[in-house]
């Protein structure tokens, strides 16, 4: 046993190896802020001056100073390889010397912009292109960027500012930085560094605070530049336990997982889960887990559950669907091996003394989730959709179930009559399927409760009318005991099955009631398995 904990616990050979393949190349540092003016490169100048006095070979690739007297006495006493000039449709255009600094192999290089396009004639049509070359070859970067530049922000900025950002960072290379640190500044501090000329000159700073820079946006901005760091310090630290088989998870993380598992009331566990995600300002994912069983699920209840991962994506959560055997254990393994804290799950509708012959689904998952925390919510009834028609409704089933009595001890009665005429014939032990014919005649046609009635009544007759001594409810013969016994199970039983039968070809016979309905729920399906396979990034939800 302790042999194979130990094994357990050791660290994943993906992530070592992983981990190996990071040691070899050089190290990336992102110095992110919320809009130009923050002081990026200040600070990226500031730390490469203090990595050169430990003893850090550093040179400066690019850096960008603006002209601003403070940023470029920060470059005083920093060795600066030469820019590289590409003439282009007679301009002359100033571009990093990618191949010298290569030449120069330095152990840490600086460069600024990284969202920057360089010269057609360049080997790279983007900066950060160079800067993966230069981590290939072992050389740390530090680098400046802006929140707006990143890809999968970019529709996000574009709606907050009216500004749609041509220059874009796909999110590969912020998520593969191993350092990220925010250089943040309140929208006050920057709009007065903008009126004492520090960003832009007099006349664009005054034209930059009517538009992009608006306090508005700027505090947009800003939750933007945190998010987007706080995202990446959680898939480290993420990493970092899945490398060493970390148990658990950390009170520094706080992520919820919601089991998405049936039509009924999924949309009300997925709000729940909203709204404790935004209480604890944590990540959030829906899950639904494709058992055997659940592939047998018609196509209605198929539907509901893509529209309630549909419901969770337009929350801000990540939706998903996985096959599993069982969905406790599917459930727990994915929230153990991604470090989720919380587990929330709807309240399992069964019978009672189901409890005493195998555990419930939330009772599983309890059972099996460790360190997680598990909610289980109750279920909401859905309103009925014409309450108007209520009276009328509840009038109608008592007097389908008068209906439904009389017409099962027809069919017992006549049985019961078949049953004398052919008792010679037919020997006592034979008469009892007819008794079963009748029940089964009821359950088909009324449903459980009426064949219920009909086996109780089908008992007491065979036994009054057929079992000796005759006409009486004493049953002499021990063996037409087993045999009235043997007879009410098998009744019961079939009673349930033809009852269940009947029920399921009801529902389908309403289903299909109209054509136009069956086109409707036919395109739903279609575009629930369109959703589900094109599922995008989740979307950041602004206050």
């Amino acid at each position: 046993m302790d042999s194979r904990d130990n094994a357990e616990r050791r660290p994943s050979p993906d992530d070592l190896l992983r981990e190996a393949q990071q040691v070899e190349q050089g190290r990336l540092k992102i110095f992110l802020g919320a809009a130009p003016g923050v002081g990026k490169t200040y600070e990226m100048l500031t730390t490469a001056r203090a990595k050169k006095a430990e003893g850090t070979d550093v040179v400066a690739g690019i850096a960008e100073t603006h002209d601003r007297k403070e940023t470029e006495a920060l470059l005083q006493g920093l060795e600066i390889v030469p820019r590289r000039t590409i003439s282009y449709r007679d301009h002359a255009l100033n571009e990093m010397d990618l191949d010298a600094i290569l030449a120069r192999r330095p152990s840490l290089v600086l460069v600024d912009e990284l969202a920057h396009t360089n010269a057609p004639e360049s080997r790279h049509p983007k900066r950060y292109m160079d800067v993966e070359e230069l981590l290939a070859a072992g050389i740390d970067v530090y680098t400046t960027l802006n929140i707006q530049h990143v890809e999968s922000l970019n529709d996000i900025v574009a709606g907050i500012t009216n500004i749609r950002v041509r220059e874009t960072v796909p999110d590969s290379i912020v998520d593969r930085a191993d350092d990220i640190e925010l250089v943040d500044l309140t929208p006050e501090d920057l709009i007065a560094r903008l009126n004492e000329g520090k960003v832009y000159v007099p006349d664009q700073a005054e034209r930059a605070i009517k538009h992009f820079f608006s306090p508005g946006n700027l505090t947009a901005l800003r939750e933007l530049a945190l998010r987007r760091t706080a995202q990446r310090v959680d898939a480290q630290m993420v990493d970092y336990m899945r490398a060493h088989r970390i148990e658990g998870s950390w009170p520094a993380s706080e992520r919820v997982l919601v089991l998405v598992y049936s039509a009924q009331g999924g949309n009300t566990v997925v709000r729940h889960a909203k709204r404790m995600a935004d209480r604890l300002r944590a990540q959030w994912t829906a899950i639904h887990v494709e058992t055997p069983a659940a592939a047998r699920a018609s196509e209605a209840e198929r539907d509901k559950i893509a529209q309630t991962l549909r419901l969770a994506q337009r929350l801000g959560a990540t939706a998903m669907s996985i096959p599993g055997q069982d969905e406790a254990l599917t459930v727990t393994e994915y929230a153990q091996s991604n470090y989720f804290a919380h587990i929330i799950a709807a309240k399992s509708e069964r019978p009672r003394w189901r409890d005493f012959v195998s555990e419930s689904l939330t009772q599983r998952l309890i059972r099996a989730a460790g360190d997680a925390s598990v909610h289980i919510i109750p279920r909401t009834k859905s309103p009925p959709r014409n309450p108007a028609g209520l009276e009328a409704r509840a009038r109608k089933p008592r007097r389908m179930e008068v209906k439904a009595y009389i017409a099962s001890l027809a069919y017992v009665a006549a049985a019961t009559s078949v049953g004398a005429l052919l008792r010679q014939t037919l020997g006592v032990s034979n008469v009892a399927q007819l008794f079963l014919i009748a029940v089964l005649a009821s359950a088909a046609t009324y449903g459980l409760w009426a064949s219920l009635f009909a086996c109780l009544v089908s008992v007491l007759s065979y036994n009054f009318f057929f079992l000796p001594p005759l006409y009486t409810f004493t049953i002499a013969d021990p063996e037409n005991v087993v045999a009235l016994f043997i007879y009410t199970v098998v009744a019961l039983i079939a009673s349930n099955v033809a009852a269940r039968v009947r029920a399921k070809r009801s529902r389908r016979g309403r289903g299909h009631a109209s054509p136009r309905n069956s086109i409707f729920s036919a395109a739903s399906s279609q575009a629930s398995r369109r959703s589900m396979i094109c599922s995008g990034p989740p979307r950041i939800k602004l206050p």
